[in-house]
């Protein structure tokens, strides 16, 4: 059974001959092909989907090979120990040994810490730094850690870091601050964009962890600091802040990763109200977190009563779960399900007794995107949209806050004169019984970024479906009219609306009337 390591690395960034000797672990897993694709082409899509559901014997299976590659994968991502002479196949284990990358143990070698492969949004060969059995989706969970061993865990890449690095805005920043840096994933997304990154943690285990990955990728030394919240920077302030917070609604702070140690979500509710401060002027906020649907409450008006003043806000929820539901999946992520019947019931009741005193009937997750505007009138838009996105979604933000200041600059009447584009990839769906003459209503679905839906009239439909840029929205209206036999003025009045909510949405595009 794995059990969680207080060992750690001693690889020192500070250090020239220490960066040396991580620069030669770095080429031999290169040269061993311990990377993402090399993985995949290893294991095969079956083996390598098990992994991501803690199941590690079809990877087994696939590694009785021998070959570096081999090797690797059973030494740092499945953890079990293998013999000297394999190790030194793949590895050159004196630099590893004297950075405690391994720990030897008689004639067998173990990992120090879990060291998984990630691909990088351009191509990049990349490597998260976790503790042992600690990755999430890795092999064996938290399982064999006591109590105070879990508290100070770090986690690796999960489905919550990998979508927080797919919905950031990815433009050239002069400085971007990753609050409560974890493993160090999004500080190293930052690094490829930001001139100057800097990395938060309460945890110290997490900051050596983060430098860890850092230069194991490859990637520049950030500025690392211990401390809560933006306590560790002061009054500086960013171009871009991003954070993967301890955003589980619970009732304490057993686990640091996970658990905030405020009450409900004021976790999430300060980090929004107080980034205002730290952001420059146009710069972005973005993060995921969890919020309480409170009896008595719209949870929207609640979620809109966060966002600080002087910042437009994006914030869409994408999953809601039941208070049984969201502490059973807590409780299990603890491990607490294997705890005995009687100590499992009894941390069950204490999550109920805090959901209850706090009138709390469900939790939604989902991301929150400010950005600072200094608008007078801004743009705050709260949603709930559960359905498959494409990621990366990055420049899919930027345009949401494109087209939001586009509408508040536009009134009707320069909406009417103005030109539109249908955007790429929109496609029309007709809904109505087979063989009917007409449809009970058409459906214009995007295929990319957010891939909205979004039900239309036959006016709305044929003018989305003209819109090439080339004429402007007011002389194509004017058209329809003629041709559906409605009074052109009445048209132009009732339209505006519609199209205000396919800019919005993204299905038409603002373009300059020479196209």
């Amino acid at each position: 059974m794995v059990g969680v390591s207080t060992h750690l690395p001693t690889a020192d960034v500070q250090d020239p001959e220490s960066n040396a000797r991580t620069a030669r672990l770095r080429e031999a897993l290169l040269t061993a092909a311990y990377t993402a694709d090399g993985l995949l082409e290893l294991l095969g899509a079956p083996a390598y989907a098990a992994l991501a559901r803690s199941e590690t014997v079809p990877a087994l299976r696939a590694t009785r090979g021998g070959s570096p590659l081999e090797t690797l994968v059973r030494l740092f991502l499945l953890q079990r120990p293998v013999e000297l002479r394999q190790a030194q196949a793949a590895l050159p284990v004196a630099d590893c040994l004297a950075d405690g990358w391994l720990v030897r143990d008689g004639d067998e070698l173990r990992a120090g810490v879990d060291v998984r492969p990630y691909g990088g949004p351009e191509g990049q060969d990349w490597w998260i730094v976790s503790d042992l059995g600690c990755a999430v989706g890795g092999a064996g969970g938290i399982r064999g850690a006591g109590e105070a061993e879990r508290a100070q865990l770090v986690l690796g890449v999960g489905g919550a870091s990998t979508t927080l690095a797919g919905i950031t805005v990815r433009r050239p920043a002069g400085r971007a601050l990753d609050l409560g840096t974890g493993s160090g994933i999004q500080a190293l997304h930052a690094a490829q964009h930001a001139t100057r990154v800097t990395g938060t943690d309460l945890n110290p285990r997490a900051l050596r962890i983060a430098a860890l990955t850092l230069a194991l990728s490859g990637a520049g030394p950030a500025d690392l600091r211990e401390g809560s919240l933006f306590e560790p920077v002061g009054d500086e302030t960013y171009d871009l802040i991003v954070s993967n917070p301890p955003f589980v609604i619970s009732p304490g702070a057993r686990l640091t990763y996970r658990d905030g140690g405020m009450g409900g979500d004021d976790l999430c509710r300060t980090l929004v109200q107080q980034s205002a401060a730290h952001l420059n002027d146009g710069g972005y906020c973005q993060l995921l977190a969890n919020w309480q649907h409170v009896a008595g409450e719209d949870w929207q008006d609640r979620l809109r009563s966060w966002v600080p003043r002087g910042c437009d806000a994006w914030i869409v929820q994408r999953e809601v779960q039941d208070v049984a539901q969201y502490a059973e999946l807590w409780l299990r992520d603890a491990g607490d399900h294997r705890a005995g019947d009687e100590a499992y019931a009894a941390r069950y009741g204490a999550w109920l007794d805090e959901f209850e005193a706090r009138r709390t009937k469900a939790v939604g997750f989902g991301w929150i995107t400010l950005r600072k505007s200094g608008s007078d009138s801004p743009s705050v838009t709260v949603e709930e949209w559960p359905h498959p996105v494409e990621q990366p979604l990055g420049e899919s933000v930027v345009r949401h806050f494109e087209r939001q200041d586009y509408l508040r600059a536009t009134d009707d009447a320069a909406l009417l004169a103005a030109h539109f584009r249908l955007a790429d990839e929109v496609v029309q769906e007709q809904v109505g019984l087979p063989g009917a003459e007409d449809p009970e209503h058409v459906v214009l679905r995007q295929n990319r970024g957010m891939r909205r839906a979004t039900k239309v009239d036959t006016v709305g439909a044929g003018f989305a479906g003209v819109c090439d840029g080339s004429l402007p929205a007011g002389r194509i209206l004017d058209a329809i009219a003629q041709l559906v036999g409605e009074d052109p003025v009445l048209l132009r009045d009732r339209t505006p609306a519609s199209i205000r909510m396919l800019v919005e949405q993204g299905f038409l595009e603002p373009v300059a009337a020479d196209g």
